[in-house]
């Protein structure tokens, strides 16, 4: 798993995208995850209509799927309204199953040089404010809390609490993601 390509997420991924989201929901859920995600709560149509206004990106090694994320270009629903220096990364997801240690890490780092190619400067997400185990991974990758945003509406769900960490891209000449990165 250490030969992972990087591609923009098409109609036909639509199926694998919902198995991903659904597989994770229950990895966190066995290991007392809870009111972070839930099976069933996104469809193909939610990951259709993120690629309607935004981006989703698929990690894929020789056994398949690794990973996804979605890379949004504003969030106003945490964020309120930003000039477009920022990507929002949202839903990064690994196939626990198949991949292998830090592949959730090198999915973070794809979409900073993603967000970085387009000439933006920082990338920001949104963490449940109560899973603190994931606001440590976040703060370890080297993002820092900005703020928490109370009440957030969330697709297919109640609004929820969220923490938002943001992180300050350096740009080197070349850096971009390729799609066979």
């Amino acid at each position: 798993m250490n030969n992972l390509r990087f591609r923009p997420a098409t109609e036909a991924d639509l199926t694998a995208l919902v198995r991903l989201r659904d597989d994770a929901a229950r990895w966190m859920l066995a290991r007392g995850i809870t009111g972070q995600w839930h099976p069933g709560e996104l469809d193909e149509d939610h990951f259709g209509r993120v690629m309607a206004r935004g981006e989703v990106w698929l990690a894929e090694a020789a056994e398949g799927i690794a990973g996804a994320w979605e890379l949004w270009w504003e969030d106003e629903a945490a964020w309120g309204p930003q000039p477009p220096v920022a990507g929002y990364v949202h839903r990064l997801m690994v196939d626990r199953g198949a991949a292998a240690p830090g592949t959730g890490r090198r999915l973070l780092e794809a979409a900073e040089r993603r967000v970085a190619a387009t000439g933006r400067t920082r990338v920001r997400l949104d963490c449940l404010a109560g899973n603190v185990r994931l606001n440590a991974y976040y703060r370890d990758a080297g993002y820092r809390v900005v703020g928490h945003k109370a009440g957030k509406p969330q697709p297919g769900a109640a609004p929820k609490s969220f923490t938002l960490l943001e992180k300050e891209l350096r740009h080197a000449e070349g850096d971009t993601i390729a799609a066979t990165a």
